[in-house]
C-alpha cells in the first residue's frame, strides 16, 4: 500500500519544445522550486530540439533537483510525457505546462489528496493570463479549455471527475503501471493543428484497468497559464474547437463513444445552453460582449461537431490505432 499523501515523493515533468518559450520555461521551473511542499525533482523533457536541450543543460547543468532529458519517443507531447514518467523517481508524477507557473501550495494540495490509496490522479485549476491584459469581451468562460484553462461548468472544490486536464495534473505511479502511458497518435505532435485529449483517453483507460480508481480535481491546486495574443483571436478559437472535435473522435475510437463523450454530453446539454442564455441576457442589458459570447458558443459547438464528424470518418477509413506506451524505469519511493 502506498504511503499516506503527506509522505509521498513527487516528481514534476515539464515538456518543452521551442526556444520561443525560454523565459516561460525558466518561470515554470522557478515556480516548482518555490513550492511549500518541495518536489523530489523537476524533469525538463525537450521534444526533438537539440538547441533548446543544450541551452537548458547549460542553464541547469546536471543538478539533482532539475534534470534535462531528450524525448525518447516520436515527436509530440504524449511521448515527451512518457519519457518523463519513465525517468521519474517519485511516487507521484505531476505535469506542468511549459508556459505556466504554479502557486506556492500547488504540490501540497496534490499530495494531500493521495492520502486515500484509491486516488490515482489529481488535477487542479488553471487560470488564464491574457497577453493583452484582459479577457477578450467575446470570449466565453465556457470555452476556456480552448486556451488550456479551467472552464465554466467544472464543479468547484475537491470533486471526482472522469478525467483531469493534462497541463495541471498528477498521477500516482501505479496508474501508469496499470494503464500504460499516454497514447501516441492523440494530442499535440508538433503539427500546427492544436489537437488534444490525450489525458482524457488515459484517464478513461485507467478507470477501466482499475475500476476502484478515484480521479479528482482540487481547485485549490492553482497554476497560471499564459495565453499569447495569437490565441486570443477568433481564428484560433475556431481552429482549436475544430481540432477538439477531431481529437474527441480519436478518443471515442480508442475507448468507445460511451465513456469518450460522457462528460461532453452534460457540457453540451446543460453548460453551453446556459452560457448562450447568459450572453443573450447580457446583450439585452447592453453589457459588453454578450452577443459575441453567445455567438462564440454556438460557433464553437458547430465547429467542434464538424471536427468530430470529419475525425470519425477519417478514423474509420484509416483504421487508426493508438499505442498506449508501457512506461517503466524510475526508482519507486
Amino acid at each position: 500500500m502506498s504511503a499516506p499523501g503527506a509522505s509521498l515523493t513527487v516528481s514534476v515533468v515539464i515538456c518543452a519544445y521551442t526556444e520561443e518559450r525560454w523565459e516561460d520555461v525558466l518561470a515554470a521551473v522557478s515556480s516548482v522550486r518555490a513550492q511549500s511542499r518541495p518536489a523530489r525533482e523537476t524533469l525538463l523533457v525537450v521534444d526533438h530540439n537539440e538547441a533548446l536541450r543544450d541551452r537548458l543543460l547549460q542553464e541547469y547543468g546536471e543538478g539533482r533537483d532539475v534534470r534535462v532529458l531528450a524525448n525518447a519517443g516520436p515527436r509530440g507531447l504524449s511521448a515527451g510525457r512518457n519519457t518523463g514518467i519513465a525517468a521519474a523517481r517519485g511516487e507521484v508524477i505531476a505535469f506542468l505546462d511549459d508556459d505556466a507557473v504554479a502557486e506556492r501550495d500547488w504540490l501540497r494540495y496534490f499530495a494531500e489528496a493521495y492520502a486515500d490509496s484509491r486516488v490515482m490522479a489529481v488535477g487542479g485549476r488553471t487560470v488564464p493570463v491574457w497577453a493583452s491584459g484582459r479577457r477578450p469581451v467575446w470570449f466565453p468562460e465556457e470555452f476556456d479549455w480552448v486556451v488550456g484553462c479551467t472552464y465554466r461548468g467544472l464543479p468547484p472544490g475537491r470533486v471526482r471527475v472522469r478525467n483531469v486536464l493534462g497541463g495541471n495534473a498528477s498521477f500516482r505511479r501505479e496508474a501508469f503501471d496499470a494503464a500504460g502511458g499516454f497514447a501516441t497518435g492523440i494530442g499535440r505532435d508538433g503539427d500546427r493543428r492544436p489537437l488534444g485529449c490525450e489525458e482524457t483517453e488515459l484517464c478513461i483507460r485507467l478507470s477501466r484497468a482499475r475500476p476502484d480508481a478515484v480521479l479528482l480535481i482540487d481547485d485549490r491546486a492553482v497554476i497560471h497559464h499564459r495565453v499569447p495574443e495569437a490565441r486570443e483571436r477568433f481564428g484560433y478559437f475556431r481552429a482549436r474547437s475544430y481540432a477538439e472535435g477531431l481529437s474527441k473522435a480519436l478518443v471515442a475510437r480508442s475507448v468507445g463513444a460511451g465513456k469518450g463523450l460522457e462528460s461532453e454530453r452534460r457540457y453540451a446539454t446543460r453548460v453551453l445552453p446556459a452560457g448562450v442564455a447568459r450572453g443573450l441576457r447580457d446583450a439585452v442589458l447592453a453589457r459588453p460582449g454578450g452577443a459575441g459570447r453567445a455567438g462564440a458558443i454556438v460557433t464553437g459547438v458547430l465547429t467542434a461537431a464538424g471536427g468530430y464528424l470529419v475525425g470519425s470518418v477519417r478514423a474509420r477509413r484509416s483504421g487508426a490505432a493508438f499505442s498506449a506506451t508501457p512506461v517503466g524505469g524510475g526508482a519507486h519511493g
